[in-house]
């Protein structure tokens, strides 16, 4: 397969295309074969299951009974091929099905516009009625329990999706005034589809959950912009009729533990007497981590219920009064148990789920009906499909996408090693065409966050490092301390310490490695994206022990970053203090304050406008290698934000990195 480079890729040296190696091309097209699954929901009374899979340069829902998932049908509201349709949620009653759809765009002058249907997913033909006529962007749905509205997430006016991870609108007017986009929760009555936006418009919410009554809603929300202010969220409650939000918890304002913490997934009690919520340092919304607290409906003091835990909860659901259906991080694996509300305790005689089906992020999606549980299912060995069965039990995959698919990489393997008294754990991929007599080069690729985790799961098209085992690398990927897995402390242990106490923990992992395994030790190379193209720009600068390495979307200059970037209310749980109060701190973490250290070719990547980590950092930290000599390259993605969603810069952003590790240090 030929590869296509982008025409307008800047920073570059003269005819800068790399060539493209065969075996990168293979690799690239066994990732796009992949059929990646998006969500899976259950019917509340376990007879039907529905989900969303990429299909024709779009998605589409299929629906099939339990008992004889074989007889999946495809729910639409039109009948566009390469249309957008997602975000399933039953009724109550499970005779309907609301979802997303954009497949009738073009309507009323919107040519992006989506809108949200309703259907009857067991007649015997399938009509979707719909039921708004939006302007805006729609996310989140949820049937209210009495079963008459159905809320959802709205911007209304939206001209990107909500977050810090798409493209950033360029800088036009008054900076932080002018071009807002609040995202609302809203409401949409079933029988009528007559909408309300029911959050004011001075507080852009995150995520929302309704009251068993059906007469109110908690959410998380923060006042706008709200792609930087999820990191001082608050939780608060607010009733249908004509009610005014009300300040449930504030961790900004509440001591213990808690304080200055960040909050994701509230979910309401069944007696509507308190709200579960998880708490803990977090980097990213959305990459959720931490303890289970318990806060009282009405307010008051919020209750630890997993102190002291050595695990890191993602995904909270209550299943009885006293019940709650965890999914928890635990040493790089994930897994999923029942636990105690009262006491925080496992409950007895409830094993945990097979650890592959992901941390609540990318393809994770878990139902629950009555005794039944259905979720999507992935592996570094396995390809994603559906699976169902029973709460505690082995289940069975529903779907067979991707059954064609091998993995081109070589096998897995979970690595343990001590560093600084600190339990640390990693994955360990080898060479495709492993052989224990010959000595193979090692890349390192270290995750983004820093509060996050790298957990086993099927490589998505895009910058994975799970290619680079398919060309006979070792791969290994650390979860050093500042991630999740082995507790709270261990996440909130490298605070106003980056890039040290985190790389002393991969170095060590790759002692551990190398001590084990024929490594190379002139051919051991560096990359990451985000945090981890941080760590990258400053372990060069720290160690001469990386021949090679590349940068994607990293930091150089902690300084100038702070007044760059457009999410710089994360930084200050991390640092302790803005870096107008304290710029020692930040500079103790700065690579470009080391720059004359660096002696390893590196290559760099970012887009243009990437909000989460600007491409002024890879400017800055390109231009000082250029001055100290050091072969670099720079390259910078036109329309990208700090995720890529261009198939053709994603494909083109791998085979430079493999290519740039091919050239520095060959696998052969």
């Amino acid at each position: 397969m030929a590869l296509a480079c982008p025409s307008a890729l800047l920073g570059q040296s003269a005819g800068s295309s790399p060539p493209v190696d065969p075996r990168i091309a293979n690799v690239i097209s066994e990732l796009e074969r992949t059929r990646t699954i998006r969500q899976a929901a259950l019917s509340p009374d376990g007879q039907l299951i529905a989900w969303v899979v990429d299909a024709d340069g779009g998605t589409e829902i299929q629906i099939a009974p339990t008992a004889d998932p074989a007889r999946a049908r495809r729910l639409t509201a039109g009948t566009g091929a390469s249309c957008l349709e997602q975000n399933v949620a039953w009724s109550p009653d499970s005779k309907e099905l609301a979802f997303i759809s954009d497949c009738n765009r073009g309507a009323d002058g919107a040519m992006d516009q989506a809108d949200v249907y309703i259907a009857a997913p067991a007649a015997p033909i399938f009509s979707a009625r719909r039921l708004t006529h939006l302007h805006g962007g729609v996310t989140s749905l949820a049937f209210s329990p009495d079963g008459l509205h159905i809320a959802c997430l709205y911007i209304e006016g939206a001209t990107r999706p909500a977050g810090a991870l798409a493209p950033m609108k360029p800088p036009a007017g008054v900076i932080g005034v002018e071009g807002l986009e609040i995202q609302r929760v809203a409401t949409i009555e079933a029988a009528s589809g007559a909408f309300r936006q029911i959050t004011p418009a001075t507080l852009h919410a995150y995520e929302y959950d309704w009251a068993p009554d059906s007469g109110q809603l908690a959410y998380i929300a923060a006042a706008p912009p709200g792609e930087n202010n999820w990191w001082v969220a608050q939780l608060y409650t607010q009733r249908l009729a004509g009610g005014q939000p009300r300040a449930v918890l504030d961790p900004e304002h509440t001591p213990g533990p808690l304080h200055g913490l960040q909050i994701a997934v509230p979910r309401w009690s069944p007696d509507e007497q308190q709200i579960a919520f998880i708490g803990g340092l977090m980097s990213d919304q959305g990459a959720t981590g931490g303890d289970i607290y318990l806060v009282p409906a009405a307010g008051g003091a919020a209750k630890n219920i997993t102190p002291d835990s050595d695990q890191s909860a993602a995904w909270i659901h209550w299943l009885k009064p006293t019940q709650l259906l965890v999914s928890w991080i635990k040493s790089g694996q994930v897994e999923i148990a029942e636990l105690d509300s009262r006491t925080g305790k496992i409950a007895t005689g409830n094993p945990a789920i097979p650890a592959s089906v992901g941390d609540g992020r990318l393809e994770f999606s878990l139902s629950v009906a009555q005794d039944s549980v259905a979720y999507i299912k992935s592996s570094f060995s396995d390809a994603p499909e559906v699976y169902l069965g029973q709460l505690g039990a082995p289940a069975h995959p529903v779907t067979h996408y991707n059954d064609g698919l091998k993995p081109a990489w070589g096998k897995s393997e979970s690595v343990h090693w001590t560093s600084d008294a600190f339990p640390v754990q990693g994955w360990l991929l080898y060479p495709a065409h492993y052989d224990p007599s010959r000595k193979y080069p090692l890349i390192v690729s270290v995750h983004g966050g820093p509060s996050s985790a790298e957990v086993p799961r099927w490589p998505d098209l895009g910058y994975n490092p799970i290619a680079f085992s398919a060309l006979d690398y070792f791969v290994l990927m650390p979860n050093p301390r500042g991630s999740y897995g082995e507790g709270e402390a261990f996440t909130q242990a490298n605070r106003k310490d980056f890039g040290y106490g985190d790389l002393r923990d991969i170095l060590a992992g790759v002692d551990a490695v190398s001590g084990k395994f024929p490594v190379d030790a002139q051919r051991i190379g560096l990359t990451g994206w985000s945090y981890g193209g941080f760590m990258t720009m400053f372990a060069v600068t720290q160690t001469q022990r990386f021949h090679a390495a590349v940068a994607g979307a990293g930091i150089s200059d902690w300084k100038s970053y702070y007044g760059e970037n457009s999410i710089d209310q994360w930084m200050t749980p991390f640092f302790g203090a803005s870096v107008y109060d304290d710029p020692a701190v930040y500079a103790r973490s700065s690579a470009i304050d080391f720059i004359h250290n660096v002696k390893t070719p590196t290559l760099v990547v970012v887009g243009d406008r990437d909000g989460e980590c600007p491409a002024p950092q890879s400017f800055e930290f390109w231009h000082a290698l250029r001055a100290e000599h050091v072969p670099t390259q720079l390259v910078v993605y036109p329309d990208e934000g700090h995720h890529f969603n261009s198939p053709q810069h994603r494909r083109d952003v791998l085979a430079r990195a493999l290519s740039w590790f091919e050239q520095y240090m060959p696998a052969s």
